[in-house]
């Protein structure tokens, strides 16, 4: 049997480490894949900090973009050989109330990639098949793997902002910056906020089709039909809720986020409405990828080889990435 390298996190607050193990064996309706990509994204920060649960010692990395090697017992619709894409959601139940009604993103007993079952910062991973997804051809190994968290946690987060003309993103990352290119596309004016001060942030999303870029403590010119929150902090809810029109959503796409403060209610009345993003369904995946093959969308990266995994999830805690860090298993450190 063969051998594969994983970047490992043995609990929360400590460093990622190399480690090597056997190959893993597909099993029941699972593929086993050689890795290609792996995206970086924020909620592997709130792995690393304990800020969700997890199980340790865990793997992690959510946006895998790989081929199949091994096609498992029971499992169709994949051949060896073939690209595909392994997301956050890796299993649920498929018997919970739920599951039943078309809210499999709100599962009892779900698992998730690189949080509660091994993800992508390694040479090779197993994934349910049946939460796998075929990929777009014209998007490279490392353009494809922001897609599917960045894209489809902000697919899921656009779609239920609404049909509004303005929509606001509050924190100009990875998902933002694929958000703004989609929501241009559909005929939307874009509003971006970034950190104070952030100017290079806010000429990249002018970059990118936003008709306004401009500090988180700044209101728009304009009220807002929707603001889209994909920062972690908790205090852009009350100011989110400040530049949106009666009638207006805001929504908060991250899986965790610092409190909210208090804020008088006549913030909020007028019906407005805060809402949260939780995962996603395949439904929003096979929706997105249809869609993002239409729209034009780019991604911008920067790769990291895998020994390198702390550096970019480094960056990403500081905020020196523009757009999205990818790690490549197979690049020289």
């Amino acid at each position: 049997m063969g051998r594969m390298r994983a970047m490992q996190l043995d609990g929360p607050g400590k460093q990622l480490h190399m480690v090597t193990r056997p190959l893993p064996v597909a099993g029941t309706a699972e593929l086993l894949i050689k890795v290609a990509a792996c995206g970086v994204c924020r909620t592997d920060l709130h792995v690393l900090d304990g800020e969700i649960p997890a199980h340790y010692p865990i793997v992690p990395g959510h946006e895998v973009v790989g081929r199949v090697l091994a096609v498992g017992k029971g499992t169709s619709g994949f051949a060896i050989g073939q690209r595909v894409g392994v997301p956050w959601l890796g299993h649920t139940c498929g018997v919970c109330g739920f599951c039943r009604s078309g809210h499999e993103n709100l599962c009892d007993r779900p698992e998730f990639t690189g949080c509660t079952r091994d993800g992508g910062y390694a040479s090779h991973v197993v994934a349910d098949a049946r939460y796998c997804f075929a990929l777009p051809d014209r998007f490279t190994d490392v353009e494809a793997a922001p897609l599917l968290c960045a894209g489809l946690i902000g697919w899921r987060a656009l779609r239920l902002a609404g049909d509004g003309r303005r929509i606001g993103l509050c924190g100009f990352g990875a998902a933002a910056h694929i958000l703004a290119q989609v929501a241009t596309w559909q005929g939307r004016e874009v509003y971006a906020f970034t950190r104070p001060g952030d100017e290079d942030g806010q000429a990249f999303a002018r970059s990118l089709g936003c008709v306004w870029a401009g500090s988180s403590e700044t209101a728009p010119p304009l009220q807002l039909d929707a603001a889209l929150i994909f920062a972690p902090v908790g205090a852009l809810v009350p100011a989110a809720l400040k530049v949106v029109r009666k009638g207006g959503r805001v929504v908060c796409a991250g899986i965790h986020m610092s409190d909210i403060p208090a804020f008088p209610y006549a913030d909020l009345w007028g019906e407005r409405a805060i809402m949260s993003v939780a995962n996603l369904t395949r439904e929003d995946g096979t929706s997105f990828f249809e869609m993002i093959e239409k729209a034009g969308v780019r991604t911008v990266t920067e790769r990291f080889p895998l020994e390198h995994a702390n550096q970019a999830l480094q960056r990403l805690r500081d905020g020196q990435l523009t757009g999205a860090a990818v790690i490549c298993p197979d690049a020289q450190a």
